[in-house]
C-alpha cells in the first residue's frame, strides 16, 4: 500500500482469490476499496481500521468469512456492502457507541448473521435521519476528489427485487438490507426514526412479533420487504396511511392476521404481497373478512345520565301527542263519532253540574219558540 496517496482501489469484476492483505499502512489514505465479485476467502484484515477516511467499502460476493467489522467504526464509512459472503455471528456490541453517523448504506444481505437486529446501529445512522438541515441539502453524489481529479463511486445493489448498478450514487439515496440471514426477535421500533430510508429488506429472516408501527413514518419508502419472517398480528393501518410513496410491498409468507388495510398505496397491490398468511383477509385476497359488528365501549356516566333524562321528556311528549290525537283526530274527520261524542260529554256533564240542566232545557225549547213565531 502507498500510504496517503491512494484514495481508491477498485478491484471488483474479477477472478481474484486468497485472502485480502492485513496491510494497510498506519497513514492510509484510502476513501474507497471495492473488491466485489471476485473470489475473496478468509476474514476482513484487521488494518484496514487504520484507513479512517474509508467511505466506500463494498466487498460484497465473495467467500469472506468474518464476524461483523465493528473495529471500523472509528472510519468515516457512508457505504457498507457485505452482500453473499459467509460473515457471520450477531450485529451487536456492547462498547460500540454510534459508529458511523454518515452510513447512508448497508447491504448485509445472504450471510449468516444472527440475534437481533442492531438497535444501536440504527440509532447512530443520523444520515438517514430527517433532520432540519435535509431539507436545504442539494443533489449531489459520493465522490472522491483525488489531487483536482475527481472518481465517481459505482456500486451494484439489489433494489425492488433486481440487481441494480448504481454509476453514481446519490448521497440523498438510503437503502437498508437485512434479509437473507438469521436474524431473531422482533423488528426495533427505532427503524421508525429512519424517515429518509427509500429502501428496507429484512425479508427471509426469522423476525417475531407484529410489524412496529413506527414504520408508517418513513413517508420517503418505495420498497418494503418483510416477507418469509414469522411476524404476527395486524397490518397496522399506520403503515397504510404513512407510506405514500410506496410501489414495492411484500408481507408474504408471516402470521399476520385480520383484514387487510386495502388503503391508499395498499390498495394497489396484488394478492402475491399478502399471500402465504392464512388468517389476513379482505381484498386483495379472496378470503372475505366476517362482518361483525364491532363493539362500543361502554357509556360514560355523562352520556347514560342525559340519555335518560332526554328520554324522560321524549317519552311524555309523545305520550301527550298521542292521546292528544287518538281524541281529537275522530272528531276531525269521523262524523258518527264526532255525534256520539258530543251528546255523551254533554250527559257526563249535566250529571255532574245540574246547574247546565236550565241551559239544556232552553237550548231544547228554542227550536219550539222559533217556530211558534213562524206562525
Amino acid at each position: 500500500m502507498s500510504g496517503t496517496h491512494l484514495k481508491v482501489l477498485n478491484l471488483s469484476k474479477n477472478k481474484l482469490n486468497s485472502t485480502i492483505p492485513d496491510a494497510f499502512p498506519d497513514n492510509c489514505g484510502l476513501q474507497t476499496l471495492a473488491l466485489n465479485k471476485n473470489q475473496f476467502e478468509g476474514g476482513l484484515p484487521k488494518s484496514l481500521a487504520n484507513c479512517s477516511w474509508l467511505e466506500v467499502l463494498d466487498i460484497g460476493n465473495n467467500h469472506i468469512e468474518d464476524t461483523f467489522p465493528f473495529y471500523l467504526n472509528h472510519t468515516s464509512l457512508r457505504v457498507l456492502v457485505l452482500r453473499s459472503n459467509k460473515f457471520y455471528g450477531p450485529i451487536s456490541h456492547p462498547k460500540l457507541n454510534a459508529p458511523w453517523p454518515m452510513l447512508q448504506i448497508i447491504d448485509l444481505a445472504s450471510n449468516n448473521f444472527t440475534g437481533n437486529l442492531p438497535t444501536m446501529l440504527f440509532s447512530s445512522c443520523m444520515a438517514m435521519i430527517d433532520r432540519a438541515h435535509e431539507a436545504k441539502s442539494t443533489l449531489s453524489y459520493i465522490k472522491i476528489d483525488a489531487d483536482g481529479l475527481y472518481y465517481q463511486d459505482t456500486i451494484a445493489i439489489t433494489i425492488k427485487n433486481l440487481e441494480w448498478e448504481l454509476v453514481k450514487i446519490l448521497t440523498i439515496f438510503k437503502n437498508l438490507d437485512f434479509s437473507c440471514n438469521k436474524f431473531d426477535g422482533p423488528i426495533p421500533e427505532e427503524i421508525g426514526e429512519l424517515t429518509l430510508l427509500y429502501t428496507l429488506n429484512l425479508s427471509h429472516n426469522t423476525l417475531t412479533g407484529q410489524i412496529p408501527i413506527s414504520l408508517g413514518k418513513l413517508s420517503n419508502l418505495e420498497s418494503l420487504d418483510l416477507s418469509n419472517n414469522k411476524l404476527s398480528g395486524n397490518i397496522p393501518v399506520q403503515l397504510a396511511n404513512g407510506l405514500i410513496f410506496l410501489s414495492v410491498l411484500n408481507l408474504s409468507f408471516n402470521q399476520l392476521v385480520g383484514q387487510i388495510p386495502f388503503i391508499k398505496q395498499f390498495a394497489t397491490f396484488s394478492d402475491n404481497s399478502f399471500k402465504g398468511n392464512e388468517r389476513l383477509c379482505g381484498l386483495p385476497l379472496k378470503l372475505q373478512c366476517s362482518h361483525e359488528k364491532p363493539q362500543l365501549p361502554p357509556p360514560t356516566y355523562e352520556e347514560s345520565h342525559w340519555s335518560i333524562i332526554e328520554w324522560n321528556y321524549i317519552s311524555a311528549e309523545m305520550g301527550f301527542v298521542c292521546g292528544f290525537g287518538f281524541v281529537i283526530g275522530p272528531l276531525m274527520f269521523w262524523k258518527r263519532w264526532r255525534i256520539w261524542y258530543y251528546k255523551h260529554v254533554d250527559d257526563i256533564l249535566f250529571k255532574i253540574f245540574p246547574q247546565l240542566y236550565l241551559g239544556k232545557e232552553h237550548r231544547r225549547r228554542q227550536p219550539f219558540r222559533n217556530q211558534g213565531l213562524r206562525h
